[in-house]
C-alpha cells in the first residue's frame, strides 16, 4: 500500500454563503477524476473535517469538467456573522480538503 495526498491528484477552491461551505475539487487528469468518483465521497469528506461540518454534506460530479463539487451543510457554526470561530468564512475548507490522504494499492 501507498499513500497519495488529494492536493497531488487534484485542485480545489472554497467559499460560502451564511452556514454552507461549498468546494470544487478539480482533477488533474481523467484517470484522477475517475479515482476521485470512486474514492472521495460526501462521508468521506465529513469524516475528514472531524464534526466542523455538523450537517449533510451533498456530492455533485461534473464530468465535462473532471470536477466534484462538495456543498457542505451547517459547516461554518452559523455563518460569518454569528460564529465564534477564528476563520468565519470557507475560504480555508479547500486547503484542508487537499491534505487528505488515501491509501491505495502499489
Amino acid at each position: 500500500m501507498k499513500t497519495i495526498k488529494l492536493i497531488d491528484i487534484a485542485s480545489a477552491r472554497s467559499g460560502d454563503k451564511n452556514d454552507i461551505c461549498n468546494i470544487g475539487v478539480m482533477a488533474n487528469s481523467l484517470a484522477d477524476y475517475d479515482f476521485l468518483k470512486a474514492h472521495l465521497t460526501s462521508d468521506l469528506v465529513k469524516t475528514h473535517f472531524k464534526g466542523l461540518i455538523k450537517g449533510k454534506v451533498d456530492r455533485y460530479e461534473w464530468d465535462a469538467l473532471e470536477s466534484l463539487n462538495f456543498v457542505c451543510h451547517e459547516a461554518l457554526d452559523g455563518g460569518a456573522s454569528r460564529s465564534m470561530r477564528v476563520d468565519t468564512l470557507g475560504k480555508n475548507f479547500s486547503s484542508h480538503l487537499l491534505r487528505l490522504e488515501f491509501e491505495v494499492a502499489e
